[in-house]
């Protein structure tokens, strides 16, 4: 028998366990060879999207987790005979549903058939019947086709790859794989005689799986699935893995071609951009290192200061552009024209066949639409025309403010604006940038606020370069960028203050900021004019441009600008 003090001790030693080491270590199984989903890579280490979805649920759950990757179907077989606890990647369906319990799915797979490059092409899985097929055994799709009397054409493999050699050795007419894992092995593999000839025949809700009753590690996994998406690392996740490999929503091939209107001679554009940005960025640095020459040799000749200094706001304006806008902005409005004309011609196309199927297909719980359900249907495709009409208007607009933005202006012309205006526009023309550089960007525009005499363009140019200082500032996405608008009637100005997370200027900078040619990222492309042109812009305004950067909490740049007192001062 224990003594009360051995016995105490060893409470006490129990008591200082960590709770995790007691919990229960999670068996989490996957297949080895479903790039990029889930596999072992060329260490045998687990590795994929599926991989680190699981490790992050984990990490916000408190869960602890073995991976054991193998066959999928020795780990389908072993989920079911209580070998593992949970498969990380398993499609839906009826059939499994009696004897696995699945959370929402994280994804749709989408699958397609592969063929030789020499091989007569095939749309549907109903070509198919009477054809050699080669697939991943125990996969959704050999349980599909099985359940659909393809049994004998089946040729069933171990892995995806495996059928995808066999097709490209000519040992079988055709092979359906998920389309990602498909495009992935033949890269991979180097098998160039295959191509998919039928996309998105079948959509699958993929997800996780637990044995049937296993309800509080199911409540688990929904819940971190849920923490990830809130979160925005589900995305960050997707991204790494899948990004626009994978598509999330239908895939309907009328819009393909209206979005390909757009897209082709977008990709043309900006090749030709890029050569062009690379070729100004030339000139510019060029003209910048004979301008330190001129104003060293020269610094009393005011007038021809002035006219070079003119040159580098038209210059340096282009540089933060990029492009050459208004050469290439006929050809996007062309294509992006014809898509705003014809959707509301598709929408009322949809809503007609809609409702005559409602109308003449009574038993519309059998109906299935490029692989998916008509209830299903229904509910998404009025909303994806809706997005699509909306993402060509977006189009449009920034096309019109990238124009405004690059026109030649006249710095004579001054005018009463309303400074919000303008913030928007600039904020339009940074939103890629921002979007890459920060998750957290908030705008706050004051109502209403009194309008301001001064060129549009000229104050957009500051905004742009001060919103760009600001990306550049922050060292990682998690960072924010803050934009405020404010009014002080006391000291009758109106201004705009910049604010980021990033790193901050040292205090032996401050002083230098707006003095030509100074720049702390040269090495990076830096010409040392954005806030020098900017602080030139302030002065001709009436305004003023100020710094406030304390160690450790990033920088604020406000820019305050006269309320313009001969006319009324709300819009």
């Amino acid at each position: 028998m224990l003594r009360p003090a051995t016995l105490c001790i060893a409470l006490f030693f129990c008591l200082l366990l960590p709770l995790s080491a007691l919990a229960k270590t999670i068996i989490v199984g996957g297949d080895r060879d479903y790039p990029p989903y889930e596999f072992l890579d060329p260490n045998g280490k687990p590795a994929g999207y599926n991989v680190e979805l699981t490790k992050a649920i984990a990490e916000v759950m408190g869960l602890q987790v073995e991976f054991r990757l193998g066959g999928w179907s020795e780990q389908l077989r072993d989920l079911k005979e209580d070998r593992i606890d949970l498969l990380q990647g398993i499609s839906w369906s009826e059939q499994r549903a009696a004897q696995i319990d699945f959370t929402p799915p994280h994804t749709i797979v989408n699958h397609a058939i592969f063929a030789r490059r020499e091989s007569p092409v095939v749309s549907s899985l109903a070509e198919l019947k009477g054809k050699k097929v080669a697939l991943h055994k125990d996969g959704i799709m050999y349980e599909e086709l099985t359940r659909l009397g393809y049994g004998k054409d089946l040729l069933p493999t171990h892995t995806p790859a495996d059928a995808l050699r066999l097709l490209a050795a000519g040992q079988c007419d055709y092979a359906v794989v998920a389309i990602v894992p498909g495009m992935y092995i033949i890269r991979e593999f180097k098998l160039t005689n295959l191509v998919a000839v039928a996309h998105s025949i079948a959509s699958q809700k993929y997800g996780y799986g637990v044995r049937k009753g296993n309800a509080e590690l199911l409540s688990k996994m929904t819940e971190g699935l849920a923490i990830l998406k809130k979160t925005g690392q589900y995305d960050t996740i997707y991204t790494k893995w899948l990004g626009v490999l994978e598509p999330r929503g239908l895939a309907m091939h009328k819009v393909i071609k209206l979005a390909a209107l757009v897209v082709v001679p977008l990709l043309l554009v900006l090749g030709g951009m890029a050569f062009w940005s690379r070729s100004l960025h030339q000139q510019v640095s060029l003209r910048t290192a004979d301008l330190t020459r001129e104003i060293a040799e020269r610094t009393t000749a005011e007038q021809e200061l002035r006219r070079n200094q003119q040159q580098l706001v038209q210059a340096d304006k282009m540089a933060a552009l990029g492009v050459l806008v208004s050469g290439v902005a006929h050809e996007i409005n062309n294509p992006n024209g014809l898509i705003l004309l014809n959707m509301p011609i598709l929408k009322d196309v949809c809503a007609d066949a809609l409702e005559l199927l409602e109308q003449h297909c009574p038993d519309q719980d059998q109906i299935r639409l490029g692989g998916l359900p008509y209830r299903r249907i229904r509910q998404e495709l009025p909303q994806m025309l809706d997005e699509m009409q909306d993402g060509a208007r977006r189009i449009k607009r920034i096309v019109e403010d990238l124009k405004d933005f690059a026109r030649q202006d006249d710095a004579a012309l001054m005018e009463p604006l309303n400074l919000n205006h303008v913030v928007q526009a600039a904020v339009r023309l940074v939103e890629r940038s921002l979007r890459t550089a920060t998750n957290r960007f908030e705008a706050e525009y004051a109502e209403p606020l009194p309008l301001v005499q001064g060129n549009s363009q000229r104050i957009e140019q500051i905004l742009v370069n001060l919103l760009l200082n600001a990306c550049q500032a922050l060292t990682d996405q998690n960072r924010g960028i803050f934009l405020r608008t404010f009014v002080d009637l006391h000291e009758n100005l109106v201004g705009v203050m910049v604010r980021d997370e990033g790193c901050g200027i040292a205090p032996e900078h401050l002083d230098r900021l707006t003095d030509p040619f100074f720049t702390t990222k040269r090495e990076s492309g830096g010409t040392g004019l954005g806030l020098s042109v900017s602080a030139g812009i302030v002065k001709e305004h009436g305004g003023s441009l100020q710094f406030s950067s304390p160690p450790g909490q990033g920088t604020t740049v406000t820019l305050l600008l006269p309320i313009h007192t001969e006319a009324p001062h709300h819009v």
